[in-house]
């Protein structure tokens, strides 16, 4: 079974992307959601995320409140690097222990992705083997942002704190090209699972 990533800049496409993968039949693991998992009250980010950033972050039912810490984390390169630092192994474990999963399923899996923002930054690379990255153009990633409720400065802070696609395609097997009609990402996920299943 492939491990392979699927990544791109905020508002870049990724979620649709993983959406029509899945209607194709492939598992798609979501970095982000463990992540999250990980940062709930009985689990194990929880207690070190608080000793950091202390109670401050937490809501009224003392869980980490996503809002809080994402302000904090990215208005400072180096609380948001602290924050990796802290998730990034864990998620990576628990990926490591989901892929052996799926290895042994009775009917073999030509491949799985696992979906993340900070696939490269985060150092996942040499647990794949191989790489999607969905681009858009830089004024769309910002209207995309804008639709989801964030002010211009808020999205481009988000933006900025990750790597430029430029950079990503460089770490890229495959691209896929979000910036058209839905139809046209869909033609090319789709020529995508062809090539995978005919490796």
């Amino acid at each position: 079974m492939l491990r392979l990533g699927l990544t791109g800049g905020i508002a870049s496409g990724k979620s649709e992307v993983s959406r029509i993968l899945r209607k194709l039949g492939f598992t798609v693991l979501d970095a982000d959601s463990i992540a999250h998992q990980l940062m709930q009250p009985d689990a194990a980010a929880y207690q070190e995320i608080i000793r950091h950033f202390s109670t401050a972050i937490l809501d009224s039912d003392q869980r980490i409140d996503r809002r809080k810490l994402g302000a904090i984390v990215f208005a400072s390169r180096q609380q948001l690097d602290r924050l990796n630092a802290i998730l990034h192994p864990q998620v990576r474990a628990r990926l490591a222990e989901l892929f052996e999963e799926l290895d042994q399923a009775p009917q073999p899996l030509v491949a799985a992705f696992v979906e993340a923002a900070l696939l490269i930054e985060a150092g996942y690379l040499p647990d794949l083997d191989g790489l999607v990255v969905c681009w858009t153009r830089p004024e769309q990633q910002l209207e995309r942002l804008r639709v989801r409720g964030l002010t211009e400065e808020a999205a481009k802070l988000r933006i900025s704190a990750q790597l430029p696609v430029e950079e990503k395609i460089k770490f890229a097997t495959e691209t896929i090209d979000c910036s058209g009609s839905l139809e046209q990402t869909r033609k090319q996920v789709e020529a995508l699972a062809a090539k995978l299943r005919h490796a």
